[in-house]
């Protein structure tokens, strides 16, 4: 120990007389692009910590995600859109409180479906506040297990678990009379990912593609099991019913 405070000690005066060879306006440039530096260290700290503000739509191709952002966004389908191809990402009072006062833009970001580009997903995670993952309730059936594996995927994620982002099942296109209802798309849902977690789990330890498991040992899976809050809602973005989706956001983005 004694031996060590010594080298720090001749440490130290080493750099007092580097500091006392060297010319003010040198030191006085030091100084400052210390505090700068040390400045912007702070405020990146505290962005990176501030209250996550941005709600991420995600879903399969055709389920309507674009439609019930331009919705949010504009009051307005846009005709039906196509499928994106890259995120819809903007910063907008939602159109139902336009009228109001001191109410507080969102960050709404649509990730494409596409299987290629469902990746993009991982880059938005860190400030999401909820995600809300759509359904088509009318073509369920044919799509049910690759949307339980999407996801499935979503709710294993790290970041999801970790914060415990709130997740809300939107079940669009309800406005059809042959439209699944949620308690349906719910029931099914649960079963496919209850199939998923056991088959999932048979696969070597060396499969890291999960981060987390879902559900409880012995039991069949359930979303009341997860560590998040998951609720199920209908709406249809065609016809711009979409209330349920707008108190999910204001729930967790407050004005």
């Amino acid at each position: 120990m004694a031996q060590w405070m010594h080298q720090f000690e001749q440490w130290l005066r080493h750099i007092e007389q580097w500091v006392r060879q060297q010319p003010a306006e040198q030191l006085y440039i030091a100084i400052a692009v210390l505090v700068i530096a040390s400045t912007l260290l702070i405020l990146l700290h505290n962005f990176n910590h501030s209250k996550a503000n941005t709600i991420i739509i995600a879903g399969l191709s055709g389920s309507g995600k674009t439609v019930l952002f331009y919705q949010l966004r504009d009051g307005s389908s846009h005709q039906g859109t196509v499928t994106s191809m890259e995120p819809n990402d903007g910063v907008f009072v939602l159109h139902s409180e336009v009228e109001k006062d001191k109410t507080k833009p969102v960050r709404v970001v649509d990730v494409p479906g596409h299987s290629r580009l469902i990746p993009k997903l991982d880059e938005f995670l860190p400030q999401a506040a909820g995600l809300i993952f759509v359904v088509d309730a009318l073509d369920f059936l044919p799509n049910c297990r690759t949307a339980a594996e999407y996801l499935y995927d979503i709710l294993t994620k790290g970041t999801i678990v970790k914060k415990k982002i709130p997740v809300l099942i939107l079940c669009n296109k309800n406005d059809k009379v042959t439209a699944h209802s949620k308690e349906f798309i719910r029931k099914q849902l649960e079963k496919e990912i209850d199939k998923l977690r056991t088959s999932r789990t048979a696969i070597s330890a060396a499969d890291v593609t999960n981060e987390y498991t879902l559900g409880l040992p012995g039991q069949a899976f359930s979303f009341s099991h997860c560590q998040n809050k998951i609720t199920v809602a209908e709406a249809s973005g065609l016809t711009g019913e979409i209330s349920q989706a707008e108190q999910f956001i204001r729930e967790h983005v407050k004005p």
